[in-house]
Formats: structure tokens, sequence, C-alpha cells
């Protein structure tokens, strides 16, 4: 012991004084001191936070049944404290579950499921109840009645946070006027400061799940927010995927391999996991040979005029088999091995059992074990006498023509040598073997020639080498042994992650889909402009993930200030943490200006009049925290997120850069309509010449699309001319106030109230016109209106 380390004395007993004071802590426990975890470290954050828990769960059930979810939210103050009470028209939870789905924490049905669902650890419902009894000590109040049930059951109940139970103060029958549902009710120390979360938390909970019907009551509002479904349309039912290949870690693949029925490494990839059948398995355990056994190295064979000299060599080998067949023996193996360009250990071995099974069966000789391993044992020096000159080439094609001659010679040797010396007779080696003998080869020629061969190229080397290299056909171990060995369990892990697999199946998610994310902005954002993209699945860590993203801009929204950014995941919003999260990383590294917003400085949160949303759907959604208040920054979901909104905003600026075309064209156009009848005058003036007609000049100089209109005697002619490039089909209705007759073409006519509405969408290609007649009282009025083409683009004279 060194002089400076102090001692404990002459005291005995300390260590076991200690350990009586260390003690099992429940889940329950901790989080009753640690409540800011789950997104209760306040009371206005906590009443939104137990709200949001408790609306996701009451989405999850309605959606599994299949019914379309109304949700209703009721907050009241009761004294010195806040009563949040939240009903649903879900399937009901059984009385034999009741307590333990809202009294137990990490107590859930999706924990274990690999399929999107908003709630997954089990905690927020119960953590919910928790909170309300700690800040009030009072107990949660529930009320639920499954579907065909006379009567719902109703539980007082708070959480034992010491044996992490629930603690059932009450337990009965009652009536309910719901047929089936469930009801939660708690009081909570409260208030309602984060109101506009809480608000911000509903209305986007109703834009991404449009099949919902929500209504909120709370302290200072007169009437109810409500919030009508947009669709009857449910979300796809998901179905449970098992894991897949590249998404496990090694402890959770020992866990599989020792808990699995199956005897075989195929049998338990293809029954385990997902997207692994015989081909997959087969390539996964090639990859796993390669790691364990390592590959064997091919070498260039002889070329043809050296098989006597190798026929000679094979004769030898062979003893009192007689002179025929000993010849036909090695003439035949010559001429199979001098006919192949590269040649393993193993494969000869295969070749020389093969030419002795046939020889023999031909010359009625056996040509036993021994035999054929004095044949191999002989012939493979012969064949790999020229290690050197074999690497020499590898390396000579895959190194630049800067590296000298000597150089390539000095490390192709010092590999030869290490092939030779350090794998065996059968040139056996794994990657990180051959990766070792090009870098102590390099060190060697770096000595020797004074010659560098950097990073680069000793990977290029190494790449080489490694692709003549063949995978042995070794037995691989049983299931069982790879799970009593760490080590062997890590090689069959890395030999699934290095094998192309496809990617997991989609149906363990259900996106909004690009055309209920547009019908949700539409529903509760008044505006011009509405966008959205949904991207196809892709892959993080084994679980597949979709990226949804929707723009709404212009109208009525707010046009001071950042955009509106709505973030959610598997359906949930996002409403706190909005600076920690990748979805708002991702938004201010986007250059906004290439999509017609305003972004001060060229980054971070652009300015206008837009929402913007994004949604990930995945079976695993990589959060922040417990809280689940924001997601992590992983590099394939940012790809995702930014690749969406992109999409969507591709969208947005094809509008804006239209809406300023149109913009000018209208300028124009009010410009030319001020000026052309004041140049018509003045060239009346100048001339002395009639007034020129300048009615369908203004089209023809715009290329507009002109309607105009002719009434002689009772008879009216809608003439429609197209003045620009490329075909129009404008919707005409034309109101009068007689009932017209003898329409020509394909005009429809609707009587409403005494008012007749003459329909026309007649197709007119660019530089043509269309013509409808029809005949009328001569007092009739009329009032037209033109659809299908855009005002600025539009000249009506009728």
């Amino acid at each position: 012991m060194t002089s400076f380390q102090s001692t404990l004395g002459e005291d005995e007993g300390i260590a076991e004084e200690l350990a009586k004071g260390q003690r099992e802590i429940s889940i329950a426990e901790f989080f009753e001191k640690n409540k800011h975890m789950l997104g209760f470290d306040s009371g206005a954050r906590g009443l939104v936070t137990a709200v949001k828990e408790a609306v996701d769960n009451a989405l999850d059930a309605t959606e599994e049944a299949g019914i379309q979810p109304d949700i209703y939210v009721e907050i009241s103050e009761v004294r010195d404290y806040y009563r949040l009470v939240i009903e649903d028209n879900g399937p009901g939870i059984t009385k034999e579950q009741v307590p333990k789905v809202f009294g137990k924490l990490l107590y859930g049905s999706r924990f274990h499921a690999r399929e999107q669902s908003r709630g997954q650890q089990g905690i927020g419902i119960s953590a919910a109840v928790l909170y309300s009894q700690l800040t009030s000590g009072k107990p949660a109040k529930i009320t639920s009645r499954t579907q065909g049930s006379a009567d719902a059951e109703y539980f007082e109940l708070v959480i034992d946070t010491d044996k992490n139970e629930p603690e059932i103060r009450t337990s009965k029958t009652t009536s309910w006027d719901r047929p089936h549902g469930t009801r939660i009710e708690l009081e909570m120390e409260a208030n309602m400061r984060a109101r506009q979360q809480l608000h911000d938390y509903i209305l986007h909970t109703a834009v991404v799940n449009p099949h919902a019907r929500f209504e909120l009551r709370e302290p200072g509002l007169d009437e109810p927010m409500k919030f009508e479904r947009a669709t009857d349309q449910l979300p796809e039912q998901t179905s449970e995927i098992r894991p897949h290949p590249h998404g496990v870690e090694l402890g959770t693949l020992l866990k599989m391999l020792a808990a699995t029925e199956s005897y075989s490494v195929s049998g338990f990839l293809q029954e385990e996991f997902t997207r692994v059948g015989a081909k997959t398995s087969s390539k996964v355990i090639d990859a796993f040979r390669d790691r364990h056994f390592g590959r064997e190295m091919t070498w260039k064979t002889p070329a043809t005029h050296e098989s006597d000299e190798l026929v000679a060599v094979v004769e030898d080998a062979i003893a009192n088999k007689g002179k025929g067949p000993t010849a036909a023996f090695a003439e035949e193996l010559v001429d199979i091995v001098v006919g192949k360009d590269r040649i393993a250990h193993e494969e000869l071995e295969q070749i020389v059992g093969n030419v002795a099974e046939s020889v023999g069966a031909e010359t009625d000789t056996s040509f036993g074990d021994t035999v054929q391993a004095n044949v191999v044992e002989a012939l493979w020096p012969v064949l790999t006498e020229d290690r050197e000159g074999d690497i020499y080439s590898l390396v000579d094609e895959v190194t630049t023509t800067k590296k000298s001659d000597a150089g390539k010679v000095s490390i192709s040797r010092s590999i030869a040598t290490q092939f030779a010396e350090t794998t065996g007779p059968a040139d056996r080696a794994t990657h990180d073997d051959v990766d070792e003998f090009v870098t102590w080869a390099a060190e060697r020629t770096k000595e020797r020639q004074d010659e560098t061969y950097g990073e680069t190229a000793r990977e290029n080397i190494v790449d080489a080498l490694w692709s003549r290299m063949r995978t042995v056909s070794d037995d691989v171990p049983k299931v069982r042994d790879i799970a009593d060995d760490r080590d062997v369990a890590r090689d069959l892990l890395e030999g699934m992650r290095e094998t192309d697999i496809l990617a997991p199946p989609t149906d363990c998610l259900s996106p909004i889909t690009a055309e209920l994310v547009e019908e949700g902005l539409k529903k509760e954002f008044d505006a011009d402009f509405y966008a959205a993209a949904t991207r196809d699945a892709e892959v993080h860590g084994g679980d597949p993930f979709i990226v949804e993203a929707g723009i709404a801009y212009g109208g009525e929204l707010k046009s001071e200030g950042s955009i509106d950014l709505l973030r959610f995941a598997n359906r949930v919003p996002l409403v706190y943490q909005q600076g920690a999260c990748t979805i708002t990383h991702v938004v201010k590294d986007i250059g906004w200006r290439n999509y017609g917003l305003d972004q001060p400085g060229g980054s971070g949160m652009p300015n206008g009049p837009a929402v913007l949303m994004v949604h990930v759907a995945s079976t695993n959604v990589p959060f922040t925290s417990e809280s689940k208040d924001a997601l992590a920054d992983v590099p394939a979901i940012q790809d995702e997120v930014e690749l969406a909104i992109r999409e969507a905003a591709r969208d947005l600026k094809s509008y804006l850069s239209k809406r300023r075309s149109l913009q000018k064209r209208r300028k124009k156009q009010d410009v030319l309509g001020r000026i052309l009848p004041q140049m018509a005058t003045k060239l009346s003036e100048v001339t002395g010449r009639e007034e020129p007609n300048i009615e369908g000049a203004l089209a023809r100089i715009m290329n507009n699309v002109s309607v105009d209109r002719d009434v002689d005697d009772g008879k009216v002619t809608l003439t429609v001319k197209n003045y620009s490039s490329t075909n129009e089909a404008p919707d005409i209705t034309d109101i009068v106030s007689a009932e017209p007759s003898g329409l020509n073409g394909d005009a429809t006519v609707v009587d409403l109230d005494g008012e007749w509405f003459v329909k026309w969408s007649p197709e007119v290609s660019a530089g043509e016109s269309a013509t409808l007649t029809y005949s009328v009282a001569q007092d009739a009025s009329f009032d037209i209106n033109v659809d299908g083409v855009e005002t600025e683009k539009l000249t009506v004279n009728a």
C-alpha cells in the first residue's frame, strides 16, 4: 500500500453496516421522486401531459377496435385542485385489467410489439395517476364498460409506490349511459398557465387524426372547443412483425438464441427474424463462416504446358494402385485443376474426392481417404509455389503507377510470407488476419524500400485479396453452442449485419397519407395553398419508419414572425422541447429562400404565413427522453425528414412562383386596360377617323382566354377564343332570367326557382374558338361565371 493511502482503522463490519441500508426500489418509487422525467415537472405542464397520455390511450384503444374515436376532455376547478375528466367510446377494459392498466407502471400490451402505436412503455396513464395522487392525495376514479355488458365497472385506486402495484379503494358495478368506453377522473395540483400548449395539443391531434372527433371544456370557455372529424376512414390496421436482423444487439441475440426452439442456425434465422428465407439464411451463414472460420486463399493454377509435371507429382503420391488406374487418376485430376483459373485448398480436396470416386468406379480401384490426403499434400505445395508472383499481380492491379516495382515486389513477398507461415496448410485467414498481413507488409516495405503504402492503398490490397478468397463449407455450430459462447454469437451478429437483407415490411406502420394530411390541415387552418408528401418506408436500427410532411400557406394564417411548426410522432403532437428535436434542427438547416419564404441570415426558422407539419411513424420512435417530447438526432430519420419537407416545399415554390407571375400579369393587364382606350381616342383625334374597336385587343395582347356575349333579337351567342399557347377547358355558367331554348352543342340547362343555369364546358385548343347559341325573351338579363381558368388569364366581355 502506498504511503498516501488512508485506511479504515481497526473497526470491523463497516461494509456489513452499509449493506443494511441498501434495498431494491420499485419503478413507481423511482418516478415518484423523478416525475419530471415523464413530463410532470410543473402544475402547468403536468396538466397538459395528463391530457396527452389519456387521449393517446383513448385513440389507440378505439382504433384497435375499429371504432371512430369520440373523445371528451373536461377540466374544472375544484377548490384547490383541478379535476380532469377524459371519456372515450373505445371497447372498454375488462374488470381484471383496469387496476393494472391504471395502477401499475410499465404494464401494457404494446411494449414487446413491433408495430406502430402511440403508447409503448406502459408508463403514460399510470404516471398521470401517480402525479394526481402525489399532488392531491386523492385516488383516480375509473369507469369502464365493455361492449355487451349490462353495467360498467367502477374503481377508485392509487398506486402503492413501494410495490408498484394498484391499491384498490373502491370497486363496484355502476350504470353508465355509454354503451362502451372508458372514463378516468383525476384531481391534481395544476394551473392553466399552459392553456395555449393544451389548445395546441388538441388542435394538432385533430390535424393528424382527421378520423377522430374531439370536445374540450375548460374554465374560461363560453362554448366548448369542438373538432369534428374530416373523414370516416380509419387508419390502416397495423400488423406486428418479427425483429429485423439489422436491428438486434448482441445481448438481444444471446437472449433469442437461448429461448428459441430451433436446433440449427438456418432454422433460427428463418423462424425468429423477418425478411429471412432460405436464400438469405444461407448468405448470413456464409458471412458467419467468413468471420468464424476465415476464408481460404485461391491461387493461380499452373499453365497447361506444366501438366506433365503435375501428373508426375500425383502419380508419385499414389502407391500400390496399379499403373493404369494411377495414370487415369492423375491425368483426370490435373485436367480439372489446370482448367480452373484459381483454386483453394478445400476445393482441391473436393476435386480429388470426386476424381477418386469416378476413376475408382471406372477402374474398379479404391482410392481411399489416405490416398486422397497424400495426393492433396503432395500437389498443394506445387500449386502454391509462386504465391509471391500471384500476389504481385493483385497488388499491381489495384495500386497506382506511382508505386515502384521494387516496392510492389517487397510488399507482395511479405504478404506471401505471412500466408505461407501463419495460415496453415489451407491458407485460411479471416478478414482481420488479411488486414494485419497487409499492414505488417507495408511497414516492412517502408523500412526496406522507403516507400509508403497509405490507408487507401492498403485497403485496396486487402479488398483485392479478400475477393480472391473462398468461403469454406465447414459445419457451423449449433444454436445451443452459439448461445453459450459470446464470441461466436458476436460473429453471427456481424454476419447478419454484413448481409444485404430486404427492409422490414411496412404493414406494421400506419401513415396518415398525403391526402389525409392535406385534409387535416384544411380542416383546421384557413389557407390559400396546401401540399403534402408521404415518403417510402426506410429503416433505422432494424425498425421501419415513414416520414410525412405537410404545408399550409397564406389565407388567414399569421404573416408576422416565424412559421408554425407542428411536430408529430406516431400521430401524437410533440408539444414541448421544440428546440431539442431533430425535426426542428432539419427545418432550420434548410435554405427556405429557395422555396419562396423569408429566412433572415439564410438559416434558422423561416418567416411567413405558413404552417409546416412533420410526422414520423415508426415501430420504435427514438425519443430523447421518457417524456417523449422530442426526437433524437438519428441521421437516417434526419435525411427522410429533410426529403419529405423538400418534396412538399417544391409544391409551395411552384405555387408562389405562379402567384408572382400572375400578379405581374394582373398589373400589366390593369395598365393596358387603362392605356388602350386612351390610345384609341388619341389615334382617332390624330387621324380624324372613327375610334377603332378595341374589343378583344386586350385578350390578344395578353394571350388570354376571352369570353364574349352578343345578343341580337333574342338570340344569344357566347364565343370563347383561346389566345394562349395551351389548350383550355373553361367551365361557363350563364345565369339567365328567362327560359333559354334552341341550345346548340353540349350545354345543359338547370331550372332553379325561376332562374336558368346554362352550363357549358368547351375544350378550346390554342388559337381556336368555340361558340354556343341559344334563344331567350328579349327582356332577359344575364350573369356569367367562368371557372377553370385563372382570373389573370381571363378576359370577359359579357
